[in-house]
């Protein structure tokens, strides 16, 4: 459970340095009423991305299990390497097209074209279906064998570390007051110009770490059977 954790931490954390969901929310942070937009947005964002991995943990993920209800360990490595290679390609991506995606505009939400809630919702439904990352741990965490209740935990740790970034501005926001524009908006200027190389380093660390995890897996793993075979050999031979 505390691997798998490990897992679904580092992909979320990594998978929180979205431009897509970051932009707006700095914007929201300059508005009037900046956070209860903020909040309504976060809101938004999480519940969408939450039901979305939650309908495919009951649905393919339910039906997967109904077929191999206990995965092996080796399985479960297997999976957590996936994983972690998904997000290091990710990564190298990321930083093949550094310059040109560093060109490109942020989101920015139109004033009183809709409610931030339904921005929130609106941005993560387009996001969803190429959110590889976030499916590469719900595989993680479909293939470990765990209970539903448990599953669903797991999802709700990734989200909230998915979102952070957005509660750390409502943070921002709610204890600095008047002060907080100032520093959001050089933070959103930052953000244009770095971004990319800020996704492509945190995938990198995280795909890494990921992939680190699920290779000492299978040696540990591959370790154990050595010793069991060698165990059983030698009871055969006296």
């Amino acid at each position: 459970m505390l691997r798998l954790l490990g897992v679904v931490v580092s992909i979320g954390l990594a998978d929180s340095m979205n431009p897509s969901t970051i932009a707006p929310a700095l914007y929201m942070a300059t508005g009037d009423t900046p956070l209860r937009e903020l909040i309504e947005f976060t809101l938004g964002v999480f519940a969408v991305f939450f039901l979305g991995g939650a309908l495919i943990v009951l649905g393919p993920g339910e039906a997967l299990l109904s077929i191999v209800p206990h995965p092996s360990a080796t399985t479960r490595y297997i999976l957590e390497v996936l994983a972690g290679v998904a997000m290091l390609v990710a990564s190298a991506l990321l930083w093949r097209r550094r310059e040109r995606l560093s060109r490109r505009t942020l989101p920015s939400p139109k004033k009183g074209s809709r409610s931030s809630l339904l921005l929130g919702v609106t941005i993560s439904a387009v996001e969803l279906p190429t959110a590889f990352p976030y499916f590469a741990a719900i595989a993680a965490i479909v293939g470990s064998g765990l209970g539903l209740g448990q599953r669903l935990v797991l999802l709700v740790i990734y989200n909230a570390c998915f979102v952070l970034p957005l509660m750390l501005i409502i943070a921002t926001v709610a204890i600095a007051g008047d002060r907080a524009e100032a520093v959001l908006t050089r933070t959103r200027a930052f953000l244009e110009r770095r971004w990319p190389l800020l996704l492509a380093g945190f995938a990198l660390l995280a795909g890494g770490f990921v992939t680190l995890l699920g290779v000492t897996g299978l040696t540990s793993s591959g370790h154990g059977r050595v010793a069991r075979f060698s165990k059983h050999l030698r009871h055969a031979i006296t």
